[in-house]
């Protein structure tokens, strides 16, 4: 297993930081002078698509894995909560690299695509949702699957059948598409 994850990890970096020199613009904003950061954008590309690909949820328990077993592969590795703030400033730059990774594979061109949604509830009462941030998007509605009532958004996700995202929209009074995370 560690030879296909070594495998992984250099493919996905060196594809990562290719594509970084080609589109610097894709890469979040920092000012000319300062700290250089010591984990590269291509490397925390890397790790976030390796800890989802990986399947883990929790990022302090994806760190100690990688402190345990890929130490070797990347040079410094962050604490938890360093991690957790440089993925959320390069949230953009990991939903451009994994698109443009995901339409260079098979997958993409896949004939068929499957739909699925569930409610995403913000309030149980009409007052709590007029008060939410979600005032003008939240709806009431009815989820047959759980069987009741629900004020807020419909969540819907198009993906491959090997389970490829290739999509997403939320459903409110307005509607949204968004590029796959």
């Amino acid at each position: 297993m560690t030879n296909d994850v070594d495998t992984l990890a250099t493919a996905l970096y060196a594809t990562t930081d290719d594509m970084l020199k080609e589109h610097p613009d894709l890469a979040p904003w920092r000012p000319p002078v300062g700290i250089t950061p010591r984990l590269s954008d291509a490397e925390l590309v890397t790790l976030a698509t390796m800890q989802a690909i990986l399947g883990y949820t929790s990022e302090a328990k994806w760190l100690r894995h990688a402190r345990a077993h890929l130490r070797h592969l990347f040079p410094y590795l962050p604490q938890q909560p360093g991690y957790n703030k440089r993925l959320r400033k390069a949230a953009g730059l990991i939903r451009s690299v994994n698109r443009i990774l995901a339409t260079t594979t098979s997958l993409w061109s896949d004939d068929v695509w499957v739909v699925d949604s569930t409610p995403v509830e913000c309030g149980r009462s009409r007052e709590t949702v007029k008060r939410s941030e979600l005032a003008g998007w939240a709806e009431y509605g009815y989820c047959a699957s759980h069987s009741r009532f629900f004020r807020g958004l419909r969540l819907h996700l198009v993906r491959t059948l090997q389970g490829l995202p290739t999509a997403f929209a939320d459903r409110g009074q307005g509607r949204r598409t968004r590029d796959p995370p």
